[in-house]
């Protein structure tokens, strides 16, 4: 598998791009991160995050207090890549009408 099918399977994987969207707007901590995702488990969302950050889109700072604090946020290419899936994801939510019709007929013609 081409390294760069890799990398692309992973910001634009279901939790990928929504984890990508919500740390556009701001840094999060694991359980707000979790919520602002929504539908997300723990596991997945916990995946996601180790995956995304040894990729080198996401920053884990970790601070050394009790209880324990760790926060979220985009590194300079996370933030890149999260502009670039955004982008996508925005311009597939604004063609759904033209994509249901497009079904429609294609379903149509070959009932």
């Amino acid at each position: 598998m081409c390294p760069s099918r890799l990398i692309l399977e992973h910001v634009t994987s279901r939790w990928g791009v929504l984890v990508l969207a919500a740390l556009l707007e701001r840094s999060y901590r694991f359980s707000e991160l979790r919520r602002a995702v929504g539908g997300v488990s723990e596991k997945m969302l916990a995946q996601t995050l180790r995956t995304l950050e040894r990729d080198g889109f996401v920053h884990r700072d970790a601070k050394p207090v009790i209880p324990p604090r760790v926060d979220y946020t985009l590194t300079p290419l996370g933030t890149e890549a999260a502009e670039q899936v955004w982008a996508l994801a925005r311009w597939t939510e604004c063609q759904v009408d033209a994509v249901e019709a497009a079904r429609e007929a294609y379903d149509g013609a070959r009932a």
